[in-house]
């Protein structure tokens, strides 16, 4: 436990003040959840390099930083500093401040009438009802102190409903801006996702930065996918460095559904990605695709859990890492097996290219198998840009600088081509290219 007295009181005081204001407050669940939460908080405090899943991860600043609980309407945006953050063809576009819904700053747009989208909060107020058989309930706050703290002050975020074989065209965009002020600010956006029995979706979120500042960003999305459901979840990550974002991607699938993650890091100075999919229904697949890019001295941690629970359930696993600089990278791929998941396939790779001497990557993939019929296969490289490669290109008349960038731009395709939406893929590829090449700022140059 690194959390000192000092900054243990100052969470238990934000606690205390939010809890008596917070939505939802006189809902007897929702407040248990809290406190239960907070409990396990303050219980463990933050993890240390002695716990084997932070092992490669030290998060020391971002507990002693006495960060304070940011407020809605305390920063008022237009829809032009926004507008060149927002994702063209999308069905709806939610944007958060701070953690907090604007509804005057979003859009809908192609998006079917029965597919409810809103603000988490909003909805608690109005009908609570609706979701309290799903929020939290997945989540394992006990295993990771960020999710417990999360759900300790959940509040607002995103809330998407698909129905019963309802197919939305178009990607669901939620945009997460960060805005700095004189004190170090944290925000925990809750976003929770349920799509039904065979209904279809692409769900993006977006978290970007306006101006420098310490900020710290605790995301947990719950996504729930039903019989036969279709679900694309994409994951972009493009704040300035000097932000700390820990994000949980908790998945829960049903029989024959199929699930997609993708992240893209490309910003923050310490970045946390957490994708744990439970394949439980029989015949379901899943998919955990990303790529991170870092510079300076960024650290950006991705930390993987599969758990098949059922028989004849698909995994893949892909991540590629492109670090320069000083900085580092951190890959941990874990896929279980339980005992009645036979006939699984589940396959995990790691690549890594480091470009300066000084990078550094972790990576450490693991297999637990507990079944005895299975397919299970997992591997990592590391390397630097292949030589050959790149004598062929500047033979052929390309500067050293454009052929560096083709490279790299192909080994960031490999990520890219495995995304089904076009205008996600896009919008994609216009932020890896400007993080990699335009903003010296943000990314590799």
């Amino acid at each position: 436990m690194i959390t000192a007295p000092q900054q243990l009181d100052s969470y238990l005081a934000a606690f205390g003040d939010f809890e008596k204001l917070a939505t939802g407050h006189d809902l007897y669940w929702l407040r248990k959840l809290r406190q239960d939460a907070f409990e396990r908080f303050c219980e463990v405090g933050f993890p240390t390099t002695h716990d084997e899943d932070w092992r490669f991860t030290n998060v020391s600043r971002l507990a002693q930083t006495p960060f304070m609980l940011t407020q809605n309407g305390h920063v008022a945006l237009s829809q032009a500093e926004i507008a060149a953050y927002l994702m063209a063809g999308s069905a709806s576009q939610l944007v958060f401040v701070n953690g907090r819904f604007v509804p005057e700053l979003s859009l809908r747009r192609n998006l079917p009438e029965t597919v409810d989208v809103n603000g988490l909060a909003a909805l608690i107020a109005a009908r609570p009802e609706s979701i309290e058989a799903h929020l939290g309930a997945y989540l394992n706050t006990q295993r990771d102190v960020f999710c417990a703290l999360n759900t300790a002050f959940a509040e607002d975020g995103a809330y998407i409903h698909i129905p019963r074989g309802v197919v939305v065209q178009d990607p669901i965009c939620l945009l997460y801006v960060s805005t700095s002020s004189e004190t170090p600010t944290v925000s925990y956006p809750r976003n929770l996702v349920i799509a039904d029995e065979g209904s279809q979706a692409a769900i993006v979120e977006d978290y970007v930065s306006l101006n420098s500042g310490l900020t710290f960003c605790n995301t947990v999305t719950e996504l729930v996918a039903g019989d036969n459901a279709t679900l694309s979840h994409y994951r972009l990550e493009r704040e300035h460095k000097q932000t700390f974002n820990i994000s949980t991607l908790r998945v829960q699938q049903s029989r024959s559904s199929n699930v997609a993650s993708h992240s893209i890091l490309l910003g923050g100075g310490l970045v946390r990605n957490n994708v744990h999919a439970v394949l439980a229904g029989e015949g379901s697949e899943c998919l955990i695709n990303g790529l991170f890019a870092g510079v300076d001295r960024q650290h950006l941690d991705n930390y993987m859990l599969v758990e098949h629970k059922s028989p004849h359930s698909n995994s893949r696993q892909f991540y590629n890492g492109m670090l320069d600089g000083q900085a580092h990278g951190v890959f941990h791929g874990r896929i279980i097996v339980h005992k009645d998941a036979q006939k699984t396939d589940a396959k995990q790779t790691n690549r890594n290219l480091l470009l300066s001497d000084d990078a550094q990557i972790d990576t450490k993939p693991q297999l637990e198998i507990y079944a005895d019929d299975v397919k299970c296969t997992h591997g990592a490289t590391i390397g630097q840009i292949e030589q050959d490669a790149l004598f062929y290109l500047r033979s052929r008349g390309i500067d050293e600088v454009a052929a560096r960038r083709l490279l790299l731009l192909a080994f960031a395709s490999e990520c890219l081509d495995r995304m089904s939406s076009a205008p996600v893929r896009s919008h994609m590829a216009a932020s890896i290219d400007a993080a990699l090449f335009e903003d010296k700022q943000n990314g590799i140059a």
